[in-house]
């Protein structure tokens, strides 16, 4: 099972991930995010890192440009969209483009046939009001099998941890999972023996 660990704020949470054998890294460039990271600590984490881990830079509503620029400066690997971004800009950027889309209720996957053939995979995350994202809470799994049926690489996301990662796997088999909250010590801050259990029953 391919894992991400997201909202990674630091140069050592970020070796220690690597050490584990993720396959992914997010950086958050949203400021209003607790785990906002500057792309100045990113660009010298990518110098670190060892090959095959991927970088993934996080972005809620930025322009085109901001986003390229960041990229280009944290050499990223992927873009991850996770605001209300429409299917053109995942066509305009010079990169491969994970677009998450919130879910509460079945008419949230309504979205999905928009970023058909423009986005590289979809990534569900839990749905709250005022909010974009990294909620810890889980949302209905059934959801993430109904949108499976779109035949586009699925990322799971939203309050996935240690004690239900193995139930997130088996029930949905999704292309990959995406953790921030539940191997986290504090917003921002990793516990590595959070990890390192996630990493395992995932890899089992």
């Amino acid at each position: 099972m391919r894992v991400k660990f997201c909202g990674v704020t630091n140069k050592q949470d970020a070796l220690n991930a690597a050490a584990l054998g993720v396959d992914a890294l997010g950086f958050i460039f949203y400021r209003n995010s607790p785990r906002y990271v500057s792309p100045d600590v990113v660009e010298e984490i990518s110098m670190l890192l060892p090959p095959f881990v991927m970088m993934v830079g996080v972005f809620v509503n930025h322009t085109k440009e901001e986003i390229i620029a960041i990229a280009e400066q944290c050499q990223l690997d992927l873009i991850q969209l996770h605001g209300d971004e429409p299917p053109e800009l995942c066509l305009e950027l010079p990169y491969r483009v994970i677009k998450a889309i919130r879910v509460g209720d079945p008419e949230d996957l309504d979205l999905i046939p928009k970023y058909q053939g423009v986005a590289s995979a979809l990534l569900l995350d839990t749905k709250k009001s005022g909010t974009y994202g990294g909620t810890g809470k889980t949302f209905d799994w059934g959801l993430a099998l109904k949108a499976k049926e779109y035949d586009i690489p699925l990322i799971l996301s939203g309050g996935i941890r240690v004690s239900n990662v193995s139930r997130a796997i088996s029930l949905v088999n999704p292309y990959a999972i995406d953790i921030s909250s539940g191997v986290e010590k504090e917003p921002g801050l990793k516990d590595y023996q959070k990890m390192q259990d996630l990493m395992r029953i995932a890899n089992s």
